[in-house]
């Protein structure tokens, strides 16, 4: 073999993807259409050429108007059968009826009607043209015209009854299949239902036990001490282990319920908005700068204000964790191209307190993940980067003002 530039392999193979390409084109789209029609109109007069010639006027002019008459075989196929009779009578030829009642036995298989047009061809093969020439006495010559009649009518009746059940057959299994694909959805759901309520339970045992024992111990050490100070963070703690109790008890009902009623749960429960972000930023025990006005958004930009809630929520999170210490400014107002249509969230911390104690948080690295995620479910953008003095800045944007009400 030569080299794939110069050789016929080389040739080959970009003709052979051209072909395909044009068979897959508007070309060969247009000739899968026509095909099927003109070529046995093409097979029938090249029949009645070929039995009768071009000297016999009355029989060409019969067989070929019968061929011309199987254009519509597919939207009249009984009245173009019959059309074709003449043909096969006078002129002799057989592909014309054929295909004609084969189209007939395809589309229209009612048995009576079927068995009739049988008994036609059966005659217009069997009888001479013109009848006078028919001779009774030649037994063994009109058993075999007979036996090759039946065989000519016999067979594209079953053919065109195999193709029709064969695609009965197709549509079945197609039927079928769908079925078994919503089959395998519908225990796929089972199969998730379970896993979900499974969590719920893991959930409510194991993180509303230890939140519950955090709350008590709050409450003792709040009605105990004498410091104002340990007061204030034991009623702050309580406050929160409170709070986290009934996110928890709304996700555990999410997770055990499906369908509607999630969808009752998540409109029943309470969901924190951006009137909850100074509350918020004041139990984070961080230093934080809050520049930010409430936008009045239109209907159903709770959703939106939520995603931005939980932004500033995981931020404030991460600086915790990865930054001590350091200094936040947390803006949130309008942005983007229309001041009215775009709700911007930026929280941009500064390098860590070398001196600051890094509390030790476990961190799974979803965060951002899923405020991205969040983001893009609804419309919106997220970006968080490094800055070049040491901090991190995250920054989203969300359609504000046209959201639908309970989207995302």
């Amino acid at each position: 073999m030569v080299s794939a530039s110069g050789s016929p392999e080389g040739i080959r193979a970009p003709a052979a993807a051209r072909g395909r390409a044009l068979a897959r084109g508007a070309l060969g789209q247009r000739v899968r259409r026509i095909a099927p029609v003109v070529v046995p109109v093409l097979l029938a007069i090249a029949d009645a050429v070929l039995v009768n010639g071009v000297e016999l006027a009355l029989e060409l002019g019969v067989s070929v108007v019968a061929a011309a008459a199987l254009l519509l075989r597919r939207r009249f196929p009984l009245p173009v059968f019959l059309f074709t009779l003449p043909g096969l009578y006078i002129g002799y030829i057989w592909f014309a009826p054929m295909i004609a009642l084969y189209t007939l036995a395809a589309r229209r298989p009612v048995r009576t009607r079927l068995g009739i047009c049988a008994v036609l061809l059966i005659a217009a093969h069997f009888f001479p043209y013109p009848i006078a020439d028919f001779e009774p006495t030649h037994y063994r010559e009109n058993t075999l015209v007979l036996i090759d009649a039946c065989v000519s009518s016999a067979a594209p009746i079953a053919m065109g009854l195999l193709v029709r059940t064969r695609g009965e057959l197709a549509v079945r299994v197609e039927d079928l299949t769908r079925s078994l694909r919503r089959e395998d959805r519908l225990l796929a759901d089972r199969v998730k239902t379970t896993e979900r309520a499974r969590l719920a339970r893991e959930m409510h045992d194991v993180v509303a036990h230890q939140v519950s024992l955090i709350s008590l111990q709050a409450g003792a050490v709040q009605v105990s001490t004498q410091d104002e100070t340990a007061r204030a963070g034991a009623r702050t703690i309580r406050e929160l282990s409170v709070r986290t109790l009934e996110e928890l008890r709304h996700m555990v009902g999410v997770l055990r319920a499906d369908g509607g009623e999630a969808a009752e749960l998540q409109g029943l429960a309470p969901q924190p908005d951006l009137e909850e972000l100074p509350r918020l930023i004041e139990m984070s025990a961080l230093d934080v700068t809050y520049e930010g006005a409430v936008v009045a958004g239109a209907s159903g930009a709770k959703t939106v204000e939520r995603a931005a809630f939980r932004t500033v929520q995981e931020a404030l999170t991460n600086v915790r964790k990865h930054a001590p210490g350091a200094q936040v400014r947390v803006r949130v107002g309008p942005g983007g191209s229309g001041e009215s249509e775009r709700l911007r969230v930026e929280i941009r911390n500064g390098p860590p307190d070398e001196s600051a104690l890094a509390p030790a948080l476990p961190g799974g690295g979803h965060g951002l993940v899923g405020l991205r995620e969040r983001a893009q479910s609804l419309g919106g953008t997220l970006e968080a980067r490094h800055t070049s003095d040491g901090g991190f800045v995250v920054r989203a944007e969300f359609p504000y003002g046209g959201t639908p009400n309970g989207a995302g």
